[in-house]
């Protein structure tokens, strides 16, 4: 089994900064591309921005220059510094993993999801 355990969600307000973090733990034998998505209500999931394990990214158009993906390869942790939020960055933000497990089984994890709340 793999986890994702994500931490760093909360109530801001406009123009503040917050850290997301997502560490994934067991049955790991590397990862790929780890990323960062989000969901607000009523609206579908989106990709927020990603990162290769060399360390490539890229980030929806809305959040570039604002948000900023990196990881640890050692610590199997990513993650996101959002800065300048806005209201509309509002929304629950979920962790994913492409895992490949010690039996080479290649899978997609998710984290449970953090809320980020910015208030105007």
């Amino acid at each position: 089994q793999v986890q994702l355990v994500e931490s760093g969600g909360g109530l801001v307000q406009a123009g503040g900064s917050l850290r997301l973090s997502c560490a994934a733990s067991g049955s790991i034998l590397s990862i790929y591309a780890m990323g960062w998505y989000r969901q607000a209500p009523g609206k579908q999931r989106e990709l927020v921005a990603a990162i290769t394990a060399g360390g490539s990214t890229n980030y929806v158009d809305s959040v570039k220059g604002r948000f900023f993906i990196s990881r640890d390869n050692a610590k199997n942790t990513v993650y996101l510094q959002m800065n300048s939020l806005k209201p509309e960055d509002t929304a629950v933000y979920y962790c994913n993993a492409d895992v490949v497990r010690p039996d080479l089984f290649r899978y997609d994890y998710w984290g449970q999801g953090t809320q980020v709340t910015v208030s105007s």
